[in-house]
């Protein structure tokens, strides 16, 4: 049997209900972008026959970490604006930085550098929001990344949007040119938040994101402040006011969900709406801590997300993987609290099921696409690997050494393949003295 890739001597963890929790001394076969097979060793056929063969001796074989939740242009104001709080850091900071230097050369290679960023720690899809999406998935696609990418829409003037009054109608447009173009891209529409977008922007965004059968992303329940704004404006809560304009289903992914009342879970998971939590981001921002293991128990289907390296300030999911796990023991008091299983599961099939691609990505089966990462092992801090739970709290981005995305190798022994991430760095750094 002829394949593209064939991955030997590693030892694999598939995050399938298929397959054994780690198989010691394995073989990966891949054979156009998807996975053909894999075992133990001795069950490689000896005929097998490969393009490339990657011997990962030393190496944890794993599936490509999902975040469901960034905004990639935003690199370019990566530590401009710390330790501030949410709407003083949007109002006095972002939104006045965005407006003078958001443009399309801007987004692109500001993107750019965020696939470096994020195929350097494991990262193999992404989900972005953001404005001139364009150019978010021109980046990504020219990087081999694989993202739902999602136009940005909002009640004021915007980057590509000068008049709000075509928010929703240039955001079709976007998903028009994207549908179908690129096995690699998926796109969807971002509303940027309840306090941000009128209920009839909301209503329209959300049947427009019906008949194009896309996802839609919406910030919600992020800050206490938020919540008040709701309640002062709209005499609910926010949950129950997606809820009541009908915005709620199993196609629409909320962002943070921090301050959620007990009933407004059980609206959450009775619609079917996925979460995309961001602890770090929610941390850093005083935003608060996200009832996740009550939204978990409820049956809610809860991604890992870094939100914008200008609120992270990483796109590191290893990093939040970790405080994600500590966070929540530290809030219950409760060193059972969320277990390191439940944490890499939603780093992997739980952001896949959470983006609609659980079916695709997310375990490692043959039949699924082969995004793939390799971890060294042999690192100091990852001996002796008694169980997979290390790499929750141990692991990093940088132990990352190969990234294989739909089957085509974009990085081997850290060296990014498809693009020259030196000269997105060069690119951004340019624009960052713009500013």
């Amino acid at each position: 049997m002829h394949n593209d890739i064939l991955i030997i001597n590693s030892t694999i963890l598939p995050l399938s209900h298929n397959e054994p929790e780690l198989i010691q001394n394995g073989f990966i076969s891949i054979r156009d972008g998807a996975i053909s097979g894999l075992g133990p060793m001795a069950d490689l056929p000896d005929s097998s026959l490969a393009e490339k063969i990657i011997d990962a001796s030393g190496h944890l074989v794993m599936p490509g970490l999902v975040n469901t939740h960034t905004h990639a242009p935003m690199t370019l104001f990566r530590g401009m604006a710390d330790d501030l709080p949410l709407m003083t850091w949007l109002n006095e900071h972002i939104f006045p930085a965005e407006a003078k230097n958001v443009n399309r050369e801007m987004v692109y290679w500001c993107s750019k550098l965020a696939a470096a960023e994020m195929i350097l720690a494991g990262t193999t899809t992404v989900a972005d929001g953001y404005f001139l999406e364009d150019s978010v998935a021109e980046a990504f696609a020219d990087c081999g990344l694989r993202s739902v990418v999602a136009q940005g829409v909002i009640d004021f003037p915007a980057p590509g949007v000068p008049d709000p009054a075509q928010n929703v109608a240039m955001a079709a447009q976007f998903i028009d040119r994207w549908q179908g173009r690129n096995n690699l891209i998926t796109p969807a529409i971002f509303c940027h938040s309840p306090y941000t977008c009128s209920p009839v922007t909301l209503k329209r965004a959300k049947e427009m994101a019906r008949l194009k059968n896309c996802m839609l992303f919406i910030h919600l329940a992020e800050t206490r402040t938020e919540a008040e704004q709701i309640q002062e404006h709209h005499n609910t809560t926010p949950v129950r006011y997606l809820d009541s304009l009908g915005i709620l289903d199993k196609d629409t992914i909320c962002v943070h969900c921090v301050w959620l009342e007990e009933e407004e879970i059980e609206i959450l998971a009775k619609s079917g709406a996925k979460v995309s939590t961001c602890p770090q981001s929610n941390m850093k921002l005083g935003s608060g801590i996200a009832p996740l293991k009550k939204m978990l128990a409820a049956g809610i289907s809860v991604g890992l997300g870094t939100d914008g390296c200008a609120s992270n300030n990483t796109l590191d999911i290893f990093s939040e993987m970790d405080l994600c796990a500590k966070i929540h023991k530290v809030k219950d008091l409760d060193p059972t609290a969320l277990p390191a299983k439940a944490i890499l599961e939603m780093a992997t099939i739980g952001g896949a099921s959470a983006l609609g691609l659980a079916g695709e990505i997310g375990s490692l089966s043959p039949g699924k696409k082969a995004d793939i990462i390799m971890l060294d092992l042999m690192q100091p801090h990852l001996q002796p690997f008694y169980h997979p739970d290390l790499l929750v709290y141990a692991a990093s981005g940088a132990d990352v050494s190969t990234v294989i995305i739909n089957g085509k190798l974009v990085m081997q022994d850290r060296q990014i393949l498809t693009f020259d991430a030196d000269q997105a760095m060069a690119k951004v750094r340019k624009l960052a003295e713009g500013l």
